[in-house]
């Protein structure tokens, strides 16, 4: 009787598409549970599974040259609005009615939780990036920080004559976005045909309408899940640009810790047919690690820090005096707050600290260079 009661219940209440969507999140919540548990579920899942649910957003709205994602985020406090209005006059119409409203809004945001878990959250609990590419990771001294550093100001130095600057002043990207987009996709296919787990994909790294007002959240990137966008905040100096990109198209492949998607996007940035690109990876890698040597040991970080020519000098005094702006203000600490929640979340302890953690596998990636050649 009382079973009979609650049918009812949901049919009366409860739209036929809603319960497939409340189904799906539950669907979803098992998934989690298992790759919390496995490894080799999370990583299989990652790479057959979640890329498909990954691609098939990102292929749709591929379709558009804007950001979809920044339309729907715009248009988000309107539409929250006319949903509350629309509730309060159901709600003094019709009771039934304004029910089964307030479960249809609830089943959207299952399914945004399913999407979130079927293209994101499983890849959190999958195997490390070090695993996949074989690296060591060990305790970093002062001595393999200084190594790596060095290497990439000699790999720097190998691209500068290529790489054309304001006088005084920082570099200048030599080609348009949606070429720098074509020439990131022929480096992730040479990475690729390397490691397996990176799968094939055509996308388009979105431009944000807003970057200049996003600037003052210091996010210079975001992946969407819900529209499968990488997309870009354009207002910062052309040599982030390359690198940023490279990083949410990692996202976008599956590779979702912080610090990893950096790792990949200075690998892609490396392997890149183009100077401008590999100069954009160089520098960007060489910044975490001299951050980190300049808080390990002042004294080595200032030796590497001279040797350094003058041009890249020049480029990140140019890119202090440009976030000087947008250095502190309100936007940028509830900004910070809430990525730093999210990344805390999802497992990454460290917060937005993790981004900087990409140094560990910088050293670990420098020494096996080493061993290869010895």
């Amino acid at each position: 009787m009382v079973m009979n009661k609650i049918k009812a219940a949901i049919r009366e209440y409860c739209p036929i598409p809603s319960l497939v969507f409340f189904a799906t999140a539950v669907l979803a919540f098992v998934i989690w549970v298992i790759s919390e548990f496995s490894v080799p579920f999370s990583d299989f899942w990652n790479r057959y599974i979640g890329s498909v649910f990954r691609a098939i957003p990102a292929t749709v709205t591929n379709i558009f040259p804007f950001s979809v994602a920044e339309c729907l985020i715009i248009f988000l406090p309107v539409l929250f609005v006319v949903l509350i209005v629309h509730c309060v006059k159901l709600t003094g119409r019709d009771m039934k009615k304004a029910i089964r409203y307030i479960v249809t809004l609830a089943s959207v945001v299952a399914l945004f939780y399913a999407m979130f878990v079927f293209t994101t959250a499983v890849a959190y609990n999958g195997s490390t990036l070090a695993a996949k590419l074989g690296l060591e990771r060990e305790l970093v001294s002062v001595e393999d920080l200084r190594e790596a550093a060095e290497y990439m100001v000699d790999k720097m130095n190998e691209e500068l004559d290529s790489v054309k600057f304001r006088y005084g002043g920082s570099s200048v990207m030599p080609f348009s976005h949606s070429e720098m987009n074509d020439k990131l996709l022929a480096a992730y296919d040479t990475v690729s045909e390397q490691y397996s787990f990176l799968p094939r994909l055509y996308s388009r790294v979105k431009q944000i309408c807003l970057s200049e007002p996003m600037t003052y959240t210091h996010i210079s990137g975001i992946y969407t899940y819900y529209t499968g966008e990488a997309n870009l905040n354009i207002n910062f100096p052309d040599y982030n640009l390359p690198f940023t990109a490279a990083h949410e198209l990692a996202h976008q492949r599956g590779v979702l810790p912080e610090n990893e998607a950096n790792f990949v996007a200075f690998l892609v940035c490396a392997a890149s047919d183009d100077p401008y690109i590999r100069y954009s990876g160089y520098v960007q890698m060489y910044e975490y690690l001299n951050s980190a040597l300049y808080s390990a040991d002042y004294d080595t970080f200032a030796e590497v820090y001279t040797s350094l020519d003058l041009r890249v000098r020049y480029e990140m005094s140019s890119y202090n005096k440009f976030f000087e702006k947008y250095r502190d203000n309100v936007a940028a600490d509830v900004s910070s707050t809430l990525n730093d929640n999210y990344l805390k979340a999802q497992g990454q302890t460290a917060g937005e600290k993790s981004y900087g953690m990409v140094v560990d596998l910088a050293v670990a990636y420098v020494k096996s260079l080493q061993g290869a050649e010895a």
